[in-house]
Parts: structure tokens; C-alpha cells; sequence
């Protein structure tokens, strides 16, 4: 076993020109695993900058692509200079490999499993030419190395489309070099030789597979590429139906008919003038179960576990020797993942001299088997080196909320303190501003006594005493106010009879006039 990224990488389940297939266990927290397929670019492409963008552009492509016959993408790992593709597992096996054992066995795929197998590959390949990206932009893919071997059944009895490393696609960082051709010779429409694809080259190579599906035979076949190609280019193609009848059985009118039915939708796939081919993908699927119906999935399943029954019986013991032996290694990893999320939980319980129960209190074992697997998975675990003790930690977190927490108070009351000085101050204002708004009362000057009759004068001709217009009583409240400068009529009395302004009594005494003070 091998750790890459937060995947275990075991034994190979296919290899290729560019890249190998591994059986894969996601080590997830808490225990949590699951089995999926890795498929490895080989070291010495890893190096190479096209072949790391055509990967990583197959990545892209199909994570854009959603339906059931696809092969879904799950995750991208780059690690050590090597590239990781990560994918869900599929119990099943390859369209290639089917057809090859029906031909060792000298007989051929019933024709109803065949149409189920091929009208959900087409609906896969048309739901690739249909993806958009993220802002709703068709992507315009185009697989171009549609063949047996990137058609996978499982035993579901659900077909399903692999492998766009080498698609066409729009907004590619990957380009191909003039004069490249891309995919498998014997499966290329005649265009595509010339550089020219669109969605007809896929349904040309679909139906090809179709051909063969049918017949158990390579439609394109020759000792080398220039063999090939001529063929592709100048055969004429056979109906499938002549190889699918055997000559020494009875074939009933129904069969014959829907024979010719899949024979008409076969060979206008494989029409060398694209725009005489279907015009989509779902277009021949659709055709194709018209012809004589498919199989149910259950039906195709049942199919494929009797067809690869010796190659799936391997692979299941393989996979349940593989979770048997990962189960150690992924809880190991589960319990370093829950200790480390332990570490980083706070404290709740008040006491924060205590550590916090981990989730995992039995002591850890971690033992090592013949793959040295606890080595590797310290590889991925979470490092603790130089990381703060959880109660030091916590009372660090605590001595920074009360500091926090204090300085608010202190902001709280300075701003009280300067609120209430605000207001004294207002206070005070509006204090002065009634005082000065309010009614000053006038003095109150003493009562002359009565003068002698003999100092009298003409009371016409005096004014009133000033006393004489002050209210006596508190019922009334008003207040006539002195003036400082008399009238013309008081003044011109005044002068009169303050010449002199005193009188003489019989003694010789002065008494001043009131009205002359």
C-alpha cells in the first residue's frame, strides 16, 4: 500500500500507454473510507508538460460532464511529482474484454444486451457534447477515442463512457501538435484523419463498437497502421446481420426485421459523409431502441457477472482483502484526524485546568503490518510539532477575552463620564437662560411721610409719588417701572416748585421737598 494525499494506492486493475488503474481507499475522519479507482500517470509523463496538461484537462472535462453513463471524477492529487486521478469505482468490466471472451467462446452477445449496452454509452457521449462550463458556455466536447476499451459495464447493468484524456474541448490548456493525430486507428472517422472533428466523429466511432459489439468481430482490421487505414478509408462496410445469423438456424420473420432495423441504424453511423450520419448522439440511441427494445439493466447485469465472472470473482476478493487490511490503517488515520479536532475544540466545561474527553479515549494502537502502512500514513497525518498544550492554549484564549473585555468596560466609562459632563453643562445653561428670561422686580422704596400743609403745593401740579405706583396688595401684579427721564409737564413743575426746593418752618428749619430729592 501506498499513501497518497488522503487516498491508500494498491494493486493495478489496468495499465495503458499513458497511465496505469489502481484499486484506491479514500482514508477519511472518523473512520469513514470508501473504495475508488486511481488511475496514475505514468512517471515519465509527468515530466512532460503536454501530457500533465491533457491529464489535467481530463480531469476538468469530465468533472463538467453529470450523468449516469459517465464515469464520475472525484479528485486531483499531485504530489512528489507524480499526478493522481481519482475516480469512482465501478464493479464491471470493459466492453473490450466482454467482446473478446464471447469471441474466444465462438458465440456472440445476445443483440438486446448489446442495444442496452451502446444506447447508454451514446446517451453518455451526447450528455459530454452537451456539457457547459461554469459560467453556461458550451464546452463543445468531443471524446475522439470512443472504443471497447473506454466503455465500461457494470454489473448494474448500466454502461458508462471513460477516459477524455485526449477530447476535443473548447478553452483546452492542452492543444495538439499539426499534424497529431489523437485516439486508436481503427476506430478514427475519415475526417478526423484530416484534423476535422465534431459530434458525428463520435457517433462514427460509437458506431463502430456497435459493429463489433454485434458481430464479435474487429470491423478495421490489419497487420499495421497503413493496413487500417486503408480500410477505413476505402472498405465497404457489411451489414452486421450477416455475420449475426448463423446460416444453419432457423431465424423467425420478427428477428429478421428488427436484424435489418439494426442493421440500418449501424450503417448510417457508419456513413463516410458525416452530415448523412445522426445528427446527435441521443438521435442514435434512440433509433436504436426502436429496433427490436433493450435489455433490462438487471437483465445486463446478470449478463456481465456470468460473461467476467472469473475476473470479477478476482477483483472482489481483491477488494475485500483490501478493506480488510486498510480497516487498521483508517482507523489509525480516523483517530489522529479526531485527536487533532479534539485539540482544537474549546473547553465548555468551566474547569479550564482539565483537558476536554477525546472521542477516542481507548489508548491508541497503531501497528505496523508488512506494508509498514503506520509509516506511511504518518506521511499524511496532521503535525503536531511545536503546536500549544490544549490547556495552555485555552488559558491563553481566556487571559485575551478578559483583557479584551476590560478595555471595553474602560471604553464604556469614559464615554459615561463625558456624557454626564455634557449634560451638567447643559443644565447649567438652561439655568442661566430662565433666570434671564425671567421678570426682575423693581425696588421697593419706603413711604414718604405726609407733608406739612404749610409746604403743600398745588397737588394739580405735582406728580404722583413713586410709591403711589406700587401695588399694595399681592392680588395685583402690576408693576409700573420708574422712568428714567420724566415727561416735559413733570420736568417743567418740577423746576417751579424746586426753586427753592426746601421750606422753612416757623423755627427756621429746613424740610426738603420730596419731589426736588
Amino acid at each position: 500500500m501506498r499513501v497518497v494525499g488522503r487516498y491508500a494506492l494498491y494493486a493495478e486493475i489496468a495499465a495503458g500507454g499513458m497511465a496505469t488503474v489502481h484499486f484506491g481507499r479514500l482514508l477519511g475522519p472518523v473512520g469513514f473510507s470508501r473504495t475508488v479507482a486511481i488511475k496514475r500517470l505514468h512517471p515519465q509523463f509527468a515530466k512532460d508538460p503536454e501530457f500533465v496538461s491533457m491529464f489535467l484537462d481530463e480531469a476538468r472535462l469530465a468533472a463538467r460532464i453529470r450523468h449516469p453513463n459517465v464515469v464520475p471524477t472525484l479528485d486531483v492529487v499531485a504530489t512528489n511529482g507524480e499526478l493522481f486521478l481519482v475516480m469512482d469505482y465501478v464493479q464491471g468490466e470493459s466492453l473490450s474484454r466482454l467482446v473478446r471472451g464471447m469471441r474466444d467462446r465462438k458465440t456472440r452477445i445476445p443483440p438486446r444486451i448489446v442495444a442496452s449496452i451502446m444506447a447508454g454509452a451514446l446517451h453518455g457521449l451526447h450528455a459530454a457534447h452537451e456539457a457547459r462550463n461554469e459560467r453556461g458556455e458550451p464546452l463543445g466536447i468531443v471524446h475522439r477515442d470512443i472504443s471497447p476499451q473506454n466503455v465500461l459495464v457494470g454489473t448494474d447493468g448500466v454502461a458508462r463512457v471513460l477516459d477524455f484524456g485526449v477530447a476535443k474541448a473548447a478553452g483546452r490548456i492542452q492543444t495538439t501538435r499539426e499534424g497529431q493525430l489523437k485516439g486508436k486507428l481503427a476506430y478514427m472517422a475519415p475526417e478526423q484523419l484530416s484534423g476535422s472533428v465534431t459530434r458525428q466523429t463520435d457517433v462514427y466511432a460509437a458506431a463502430i463498437v456497435l459493429w463489433e459489439a454485434l458481430t464479435a468481430k474487429r470491423l478495421f482490421a490489419g497487420d499495421n497502421e497503413a493496413a487500417i487505414l486503408g480500410k477505413v478509408l476505402t472498405s465497404v462496410v457489411q451489414p452486421p446481420s450477416k455475420y449475426m445469423i448463423d446460416p444453419s438456424q432457423t431465424v423467425d420473420t420478427a428477428t429478421l426485421n428488427g436484424y435489418e432495423l439494426i442493421d440500418a441504424v449501424t450503417l448510417r453511423g457508419l456513413d463516410r459523409d458525416p452530415a448523412k450520419r445522426f445528427a446527435t448522439a441521443r438521435e442514435m440511441a434512440i433509433a436504436l431502441e426502436r429496433c427490436i427494445g433493450l435489455a433490462s439493466p438487471s437483465d445486463v447485469g446478470e449478463w456481465v457477472e456470468l460473461a467476467a465472472s472469473d475476473v470479477l470473482h478476482r477483483r472482489a476478493e481483491k477488494i475485500a482483502e483490501i478493506e480488510s487490511t486498510s480497516s487498521v490503517s483508517v482507523i489509525a488515520h480516523s483517530r489522529d484526524l479526531t485527536s487533532e479536532m479534539n485539540d482544537q475544540r474549546p473547553n465548555r466545561g468551566g474547569d479550564m485546568g482539565k483537558e476536554m474527553p477525546t472521542l477516542d479515549a481507548p489508548a491508541r494502537s497503531n501497528p505496523k503490518g508488512p506494508d509498514n502502512s503506520s509509516s506511511q500514513l504518518s506521511s499524511i497525518s496532521l503535525s503536531r510539532s511545536g503546536a500549544m498544550p490544549p490547556v495552555d492554549a485555552m488559558r491563553t484564549r481566556l487571559g485575551i477575552v478578559v483583557g479584551v473585555l476590560a478595555v471595553v468596560v474602560a471604553m464604556l466609562a469614559v464615554f459615561a463620564g463625558v456624557l454626564m459632563l455634557k449634560s451638567g453643562g447643559r443644565e447649567a445653561a438652561a439655568d442661566r437662560a430662565a433666570a434671564a428670561r425671567a421678570p426682575t422686580p423693581p425696588p421697593v422704596l419706603p413711604l414718604a411721610a405726609a407733608p406739612d400743609p404749610a409746604d403743600a403745593v398745588d397737588a394739580s401740579a405735582a406728580p404722583p409719588p413713586l410709591a403711589a405706583s406700587v401695588a399694595a396688595t399681592p392680588a395685583q401684579r402690576t408693576i409700573v417701572r420708574p422712568r428714567t427721564t420724566p415727561p416735559p409737564a413733570v420736568a417743567a413743575a418740577k423746576a417751579k416748585n424746586c426753586d427753592p426746593p426746601y421750606t422753612l418752618d416757623a423755627a427756621g428749619r429746613k424740610h426738603y421737598k420730596v419731589e426736588c430729592l
